[in-house]
């Protein structure tokens, strides 16, 4: 369910502030230069467009098109969806072929078995299909589609919802934003002082402060930490939501958190949790030869980044 505020609040003259939730996390807009009734409307379309992802894509939803689906697939059916969902799952197929792998939505079952759960799909819902080959999605027709296996649009749902949100405010006309949905988000112009928005990289060790700060001004970034989403199973194992499945495991390549800054913010969200699962001897490697803007915090509390992202660089904690 979607809660947003009734009220802006106002920033400076030219800033208007709004503030709710959605998808699980806190969402936020912050809108530079534009009278505050349009602004308002900007919100109802940014709010509008999380409410439609939520029951496009959410798991935990009885009511979800994705449950529906993912349903289905337990049943070896078909299922006819919407344009929106048929291009969310297209994306994640793409996206887990593009990761070679690294990028794999159909971690359900593990999910649910570890204690993460979501909607009950039936009684044969299983961890299948985690690191195969295979493809995400089978298309019978324009708009059937099939799932060998179930899937959790998670991260890459919010990516997509926010696409969808910016692309309802470059509509609207509004020049001037910043969109942040618990931490991933989308900008648009200059922030109000005229320069670049400056957005702060959360330490995942809970430390107050931020342990670096880049500069955005069209474009997304996106973060896939360990820090929130993480629990202990019944049998006494911790477990946390990023799985690599090369191991059908938590991944555990020596990363806490890994920031992606890219122009698109779905891109943003699947390269931060591949990366992540690269792990950390590979992932400098990996981002380089994919020329991404790359941030990330090693288990000893160390930040690295690749030189794309040095350049987008402002402030780094401990450094004169």
């Amino acid at each position: 369910m979607t809660i947003w505020a009734a009220s802006p609040t106002r920033v400076d003259d030219e800033t208007v502030r709004f503030e709710g939730r959605a998808m699980a996390s806190p969402l936020s807009l912050q809108v530079v230069g534009t009278a505050e009734r349009d602004a308002a409307r900007a919100w109802r379309a940014v709010v509008d467009a999380f409410a439609e992802s939520d029951a496009l894509m959410s798991r935990f939803r009885a009511d979800s098109e994705i449950t529906a689906l993912n349903r289905a697939s337990i049943a070896g059916a078909s299922c006819r969806v919407s344009r929106r969902l048929a291009l969310a799952v297209h994306a994640a197929d793409r996206a887990h072929r593009l990761t070679r792998g690294r990028f794999d939505p159909r971690v359900v079952g593990l999910l649910d078995g570890w204690g993460y759960r979501g909607t009950p799909l039936g009684p044969a819902a299983q961890a299948g299909g985690v690191g195969s080959a295979e493809r995400i999605v089978v298309r019978t027709d324009r708009a059937t589609l099939r799932l060998p296996h179930p899937v959790d649009l998670g991260g890459i749902g919010k990516g997509l919802a926010l696409r969808w949100a910016r692309d309802r405010l470059d509509r609207a006309a509004v020049g001037r934003y910043l969109l942040d949905a618990g931490g991933d988000l989308v900008a648009r112009g200059s922030a109000p002082d005229g320069g670049p928005w400056v957005i702060g990289i959360e330490d995942p060790r809970g430390a107050d402060g931020p342990r670096a700060a880049l500069t955005v001004e069209t474009g997304a970034v996106a973060t896939s930490s360990i820090r929130r989403h993480h629990w202990v199973d019944c049998g006494g194992r911790e477990r946390h939501h990023l799985v690599d499945p090369a191991t059908a495991a938590p991944a555990d390549g020596g990363l806490r958190a890994v920031t992606v800054a890219a122009t698109d913010p779905a891109w943003a969200e699947v390269w931060s949790k591949a990366l992540f699962v690269a792990g950390r001897d590979a992932i400098a490697t990996l981002a380089r030869g994919h020329g991404l803007a790359a941030w990330w915090v090693a288990d000893d509390g160390s930040l690295e980044m690749t030189p794309a992202a040095r350049a987008r660089t402002v402030w780094v904690a401990g450094e004169a």
